[in-house]
């Protein structure tokens, strides 16, 4: 016999049941000529992931519980096929086991229910509900506390018994344990298990830990696409009982992948294609890329527009706008000032020839000027300072936000993790805008990255995508006479292993100095990102690509006196 099981790896959006209903009846319909016998669909697929304070509204738990119905008669003609979907469902009521949608406020599960041929087969509870970096499933669900083991029936009409856990289930032991001896033969998990850096590679060997520990086959399931500040990379795969990877989804697209089960003497055969493992680099550009495209898009907005400076930060974040919306769609503009370098212009204007954009220029001079004669009786006497750095930013994102607002496209800020760290960044300037692409990118990963593109072009222009000047000149936000970003930062290598140590890894000062690093350095640093508290809960949200950023995995007081 062949057990053929598909992987419905698509792109759901928050919300929009229906048309998530309707992808996966869609992918149901294919699977089943397809010749399947089983349909996995990730975590809360019906809903979209994740759904937030929308689980706590009444209204939108009826329309997840409309939406499932849907499926299950749109898919009862397909004789043979069992569709594992996930959804948010109410607690079942102690009298007659219904869901009872009088209930103003109810207890959730985070769930999934087996469909199969018109009917509701089995509907399994999420035992292991997250609730740190980004989650927050306690908040909306209560665990399930029963074994999800259903039998799926094979191409020879073999009955294969299959235990369902949902992602944060198959990172501990005993669901797994549990579905082994309620029978399962095989095990599937569905997942909404967030993108950051090497998570790919973390989940994988955690899923072989899980599957030997239990020696069954294991097939994962998992989500694509962006949603808000994080992204769901797919790369969905299929494991044999020993832990081996036999079959890998492509990653960052939608995919119906297709893995087939075999009984051999040694248990089972598991096959499928396997993508290949990318690197690094790879997958953050895909990410970021991924990650601007369905902010744009599932928002509606009809495309992007950016302040265009010349540096290396708005020139890697213009790269992965064009790849993630195409040329026709974005917009850049150079805001020149007095301070504004020759070669600024011209690696500006180079770089947005090379990727065929809209490219204007809008001098800032003359409503600098106007600014300051606005504020001279106030600041008569006095010398010029950041004050007059910022009112050169604050021109640029009022005449950008201007733009937005005209035409319709969504702003692009260009800051930087490292500048979000220690507020090199101006309130109502340079942190304008609708979405900031690489607010969790440390600028020596900016400068890898635009080595990595250069490397990688997809339209083969002859020419690198980004041009080197701007890859190798010393930063500068160009606010003043013969600035640079290294005048009061230490270098950015030093600055960038203080911020991971530190923000990310929570590593108190003193260990960060016991480590090698120079004091006075790790204090300044730690003093910035300190005070800048107050700047970061105003900037627009970002893709999240590492295991800690700037939003929801980031949660200080903005008033506090700890210090350490």
């Amino acid at each position: 016999m062949t057990l053929s099981v598909c992987v419905a790896q698509l792109n759901y959006v928050v919300g929009d049941m229906a048309g998530n209903a309707r992808k996966i009846i869609d992918a149901a319909h294919q699977a089943h000529r397809r010749g399947a016998c089983l349909l996995l669909t990730p975590e809360l697929a019906l809903c979209g992931y994740a759904a937030e304070d929308l689980f706590l509204r009444p209204a939108f738990i009826d329309a997840c519980d409309d939406a499932l119905n849907a499926v299950v008669r749109e898919t009862a003609s397909l004789k043979g096929l069992s569709i594992v979907v996930g959804h948010p469902a109410r607690v079942l009521s102690a009298v007659g086991a219904q869901r009872d949608r009088s209930v103003s406020t109810a207890a959730l599960h985070n769930a999934a229910s087996v469909l199969c041929e018109g009917q509701v087969l089995l509907t399994y509870a999420k035992q292991e509900l997250p609730n740190y970096q980004v989650f927050d499933e306690r908040r909306y669900f209560v665990p399930g506390d029963e074994v999800g083991v259903f039998d799926v029936t094979g191409a020879g009409g073999e009955r294969v018994r299959c235990g369902l856990l949902i992602c944060e289930d198959a990172w501990f032991e005993v669901p797994a344990a549990q579905a082994k001896a309620a029978g399962a033969e095989l095990l599937v998990v569905i997942n909404a298990s967030p993108f950051h850096g090497g998570k790919g590679y973390e989940r994988e060997q955690t899923m072989c830990q899980r599957a030997r520990s239990v020696a069954l086959p294991l097939v994962y399931a998992h989500l694509v696409g962006g949603q808000d500040e994080i992204v769901f990379e797919g790369r969905s795969f299929a494991l044999d009982a020993a832990g081996a990877v036999r079959a890998r989804a492509v990653s960052f697209e939608e995919t119906l992948f297709d893995v087939a089960l075999s009984p051999s003497v040694n248990g089972w055969t598991v096959d499928g294609d396997i993508d290949r493992a990318h690197s690094a680099e790879a997958d953050l550009w895909h990410a970021l890329v991924l990650g601007v495209r369905d902010y744009v898009g599932k928002n509606g907005f009809p495309g992007a527009l950016l302040g265009l400076s010349g540096g290396i930060d708005s020139a890697l974040v213009l790269a992965i706008a064009v790849d993630a919306l195409g040329k026709d769609r974005v917009r850049t503009v150079m805001m020149p000032s007095p301070y504004t370098a020759d070669i600024s212009w011209m690696d500006a204007r180079e770089m947005a020839s090379r990727l065929g954009v809209r490219y204007d220029e809008m001098r800032i001079g003359p409503t600098f000027e106007a600014f300051k004669l606005a504020l001279s009786t106030d600041f008569a006497g006095l010398p010029d300072d950041t004050t007059e750095e910022n009112l050169q930013a604050r021109i640029r994102g009022t005449l950008l936000m201007a733009l937005s607002n005209k035409f319709g496209g969504m702003v692009l800020t260009t800051g930087n993790k490292s500048e979000l760290a220690t507020g090199y960044c101006t309130l109502y300037g340079d942190m304008a805008g609708g979405f900031a692409v690489i607010k969790d990118v440390l600028k020596t990963t900016v400068f890898r990255l635009a080595r990595w593109r250069n490397e990688h072009d997809p339209y083969r222009t002859g020419a690198n995508p980004i041009p080197e000047r701007i890859i190798t000149r010393p930063p500068s936000a160009e606010l003043r006479p013969d600035q640079t970003d290294q005048d009061s930062l230490p270098p950015y290598e030093v600055l960038d292993a203080i911020i991971e140590r530190y923000m990310e890894n929570d590593q108190s000062p003193a260990s960060i100095v016991e480590a090698g690093f120079d004091a006075a350095a790790v204090e300044q640093v730690v003093r910035l990102i300190r005070i800048n508290e107050y700047k970061r809960r105003q900037a627009p949200v970002g893709v999240r690509v590492t295991h800690r950023s700037f939003g929801k995995d980031w949660r200080y007081p903005i008033t506090s006196k700890y210090r350490a």
